[in-house]
């Protein structure tokens, strides 16, 4: 498993760029949004990368280009036509 942190000065499309090209680089079954850990998992259901966004979700800057982020991705996702499916949980009571 890799592990990447992620500062909050991100650049969307930089690192939308990065994840999508992970996400057609191996064969992933899932990504897993979960608050600030994004993991992405392979047909065997073994965790290959984890992507945890080291930002304060209270920030609403913050959390507008992790929406993005996360619509770019949902996007990608959709057009490989394949079995990836993407869980998300990005905001939730825990983390506001």
């Amino acid at each position: 498993m890799k592990e990447i942190t992620i500062n909050p000065d991100f650049d969307v499309e930089s690192l939308s760029d990065a994840i999508n090209s992970i996400m057609s680089r191996w064969s992933v079954q899932l990504l897993d949004i979960n608050g600030p850990d994004w993991a992405i998992y392979d047909y065997e259901m073994d965790l290959k990368y984890l992507i945890h966004f080291d930002v304060d979700f209270n920030d609403l800057e913050t959390r507008i280009k992790l929406e993005d982020l996360k619509l770019n991705i949902i996007h990608h996702i959709e057009s490989l036509r394949d079995e990836t499916a993407c869980r998300d949980n990005l905001i939730s009571a825990v983390f506001l």
